[in-house]
């Protein structure tokens, strides 16, 4: 109004009503105890307490508009941002190692929190702000939500040469004739192999998460069925175990990178997203291939089960 001398034209240079122009003059006058402006001429001009007001004001308008219009640049060698992770825990060896590498050298004072996540919390976790981003295989998941696919591995068995080498493919008899070790969200003895394909396999234990599925099987008849980039972080610990394509058809799910509309423009986030991305990129380009550099990539006809599906879907493995 000070610089356009006319309630009009300021609502109409503010895309408001005159009225409500008038109105908020009014209010601020009474919150300040003084009159802001005066009448001269058809126009209207500062009293000296609201040219006062103004120029104290001003630097802080100032402010304003260029935080709003040009905001500063990330400096992720300067952000001490906290990044909230929520990863499903067959992600965790694959990915932590190598972003952490690259923010000890990128943005040493950003900090992570990882929290665990599968398909069924996921979308809780991400709607209630508890976590920023997840790596993970998700179902249905609430308004607000982004979901980039970032690949989609298959399944293959992991089993311990020693008790008997399966070679490259393992039949379905002898898969089916073996005990196995399964990852079950539900702590029970099925998993997707028992739910999408109605195939009963003899379990013999049941875990929680993956970190375990190495250990057990090393040393032991046991087979896992497990992503084949949870079979490869397993072999780097155990390079003695193997692992060979599933006699089954059961295709993966892919692995999505999730994260909240609300933070698009948080340039942390930004961050951190790339180099999954990154990170996921490369994982992604080592599979479909045997630690001994065999193409081992199941071929199958049709179209197979896919992992993902909602409401049906037990246990992880």
């Amino acid at each position: 109004v000070a610089e356009a001398g006319s309630v009009t034209v300021a609502a109409s240079r503010l895309y408001l009503t005159q009225p409500a122009i008038s109105s908020a003059l009014k209010r601020l006058a009474v919150a300040v105890g003084a009159p802001l402006f005066a009448r001269q001429g058809r126009g209207l001009v500062l009293t000296a307490r609201g040219a006062a007001l103004l120029e104290a004001a001003r630097p802080h308008l100032d402010g304003l508009v260029k935080a709003a219009l040009a905001p500063p640049a990330f400096d992720p060698a300067a952000s001490e941002a906290t990044v909230r992770v929520g990863l499903a825990d067959a992600n965790e060896a694959w990915l932590l190692p190598p972003l952490l590498g690259t923010l000890a050298r990128e943005a040493p004072e950003m900090r992570l929190v990882v929290l665990p996540v599968q398909f069924r919390t996921v979308g809780p976790l991400l709607a209630s702000g508890a976590i920023d981003l997840a790596v993970t295989v998700a179902d249905e998941l609430p308004a607000g939500t982004r979901r980039e696919r970032l690949f989609e591995g298959g399944f293959v068995c992991l089993y311990d040469p020693r008790a008997g080498d399966l070679g490259a493919r393992v039949s379905r008899a002898t898969y089916l004739a073996r005990h196995h070790v399964i990852v079950s969200y539900n702590g029970d003895l099925r998993g997707i192999v028992e739910d999408l394909l109605g195939v009963a396999r003899s379990v013999r234990v049941s875990v929680p998460t993956f970190h375990s599925v190495g250990a057990i099987v090393d040393g032991t008849d046991l087979l896992a069925t497990v992503p084949e980039m949870t079979a490869r972080e397993i072999r780097r610990a155990r390079p003695h175990l193997r692992y060979a394509a599933l006699p089954l058809p059961l295709t993966g799910s892919p692995m999505e990178l999730l994260w909240r509309s609300a933070v698009d423009d948080d340039p942390a986030l930004r961050f951190v997203m790339e180099h999954v991305r990154r990170i996921a990129r490369d994982a992604f380009a080592g599979l479909d291939r045997s630690p001994d550099g065999r193409d081992r990539s199941p071929r199958r006809a049709g179209r197979p089960p896919r992992a993902r599906k909602t409401g049906r879907r037990r246990g992880a493995t």
